[in-house]
Formats: structure tokens, C-alpha cells, sequence
């Protein structure tokens, strides 16, 4: 197991309680079901959702943000464990928003999430200017990653107005730290970083 690519071998737990049940071996049976074919969607909850619920727009935010990580890891090697956390955390965040509910400690995943950000930084020389996006292929996907999660935090808040126990679970607090962190790893990984230049009056 040693060999084993690291990236498989994280447990996202709320993930793996959502795809419980009769309802998520179909869909790993069959990808094709054109259940939703009229504008509708199921969650792991087994309720019907109109594909523009502000539920839907969350898991799919999340999803958008996880998958424009796996393209940022497929660009560096230098930050593959620290991704595979913030990956497998946000498939356990968009399984909350599906099921209504977390067994995760997110206070604790967002310490962890704020160390991280204070080791990467702790490198870093101090900040003069406003950072604009950029400074290589790695440094420019994780800005866009960095986007995506601030637009699935937005999403997610919309969405907690309307749900206070899933306000309660952190993971809104999580998702703003992991953006912080998306900004140190971008200018980790610039080769050379470009800094916002002001009108000159």
C-alpha cells in the first residue's frame, strides 16, 4: 500500500454516508437516467429539487471548486497532500449540503486549514502591493480555484439563511479560510509575482 497514490487513500466521511442506500448504487450502476431530464434533481436527502434550487447551486459550486483543484494539482506536485485535503473536505461539505447534516469537526478542519496557511505563508516575503492573478500556469489555476470557493461560500450562506443547523456546522467559516489559503498557495507556486499598479495622478 505504500506505493499507493496518496490522493486515493483520504476518507471522506460524510461522503460515504451520502452515498448510502438503494438511491446511490443506481447511480453508480447507471450514469444515464434521465431523471432529470425535465429540471428536476434528487440529493442524498431522496427529495426532488428543481436543478435551480439554491441547494443544487451549492453542490455544484463546491463540485466546480473541487474540480478546478484536480486541475491545479494536475499542474504541481509541490502542494499534492496539502490539495487532497481541501479536496476530500470539500466533497464532505457538499455531502452535508445534500444530506442536511455533518458529523465532521469543522472547527478542528478549520485549524487545520489555518496552520496550513501559516506554514506556506511563514516563506513568503511581505506583501507592498495588491497581488493580481497570474505568475504561471499553477499559481494562475489556483487563483481561479480560490474564486470558485469564495462563489461556493456565497452560495452556501444563501443557502444557510433558510437552514440554521447547517449554518451551524462551520463549514461556512471553513470555506473562508480555505480561500485564504488558496491565495498563499498561488503566491507559493508564481514564478514571479505581479503586483496591481496604481493610476499615477
Amino acid at each position: 500500500m505504500a506505493d499507493a497514490n496518496p490522493r486515493l487513500w483520504l476518507p471522506c466521511t460524510e461522503l460515504t454516508k451520502a452515498l448510502e442506500g438503494p438511491i446511490a448504487r443506481n447511480r453508480i450502476d447507471r450514469v444515464t437516467t434521465r431523471s432529470g431530464d425535465a429540471g428536476a434533481t434528487s440529493l442524498a436527502d431522496g427529495r426532488r429539487y428543481a436543478k435551480h434550487d439554491i441547494a443544487i447551486e451549492v453542490v455544484g459550486a463546491l463540485d466546480e471548486a473541487n474540480s478546478f483543484l484536480g486541475l491545479l494539482a494536475a499542474a504541481t506536485t509541490e502542494l499534492g497532500e496539502d490539495l487532497t485535503l481541501v479536496q476530500s473536505r470539500l466533497f464532505d461539505a457538499g455531502a452535508a449540503v445534500a444530506t442536511g447534516g455533518s458529523e465532521v469537526d469543522w472547527e478542528a478542519e478549520t485549524g487545520r486549514i489555518e496552520e496550513m496557511t501559516e506554514r506556506l505563508n511563514a516563506s513568503l516575503e511581505p506583501l507592498a502591493e495588491f497581488v493580481l492573478p497570474g505568475g504561471g500556469e499553477a499559481a494562475a489555476r489556483c487563483h481561479v480555484a480560490r474564486t470558485l470557493v469564495r462563489r461556493a461560500e456565497r452560495t452556501f450562506w444563501l443557502l444557510a439563511e433558510d437552514k440554521p443547523a447547517l449554518a451551524e456546522t462551520g463549514i461556512g467559516g471553513w470555506l473562508n479560510r480555505v480561500s485564504d489559503l488558496l491565495f498563499v498557495m498561488a503566491r507559493r507556486l508564481a514564478r514571479e509575482e505581479r503586483l496591481w499598479r496604481p493610476v499615477r495622478t
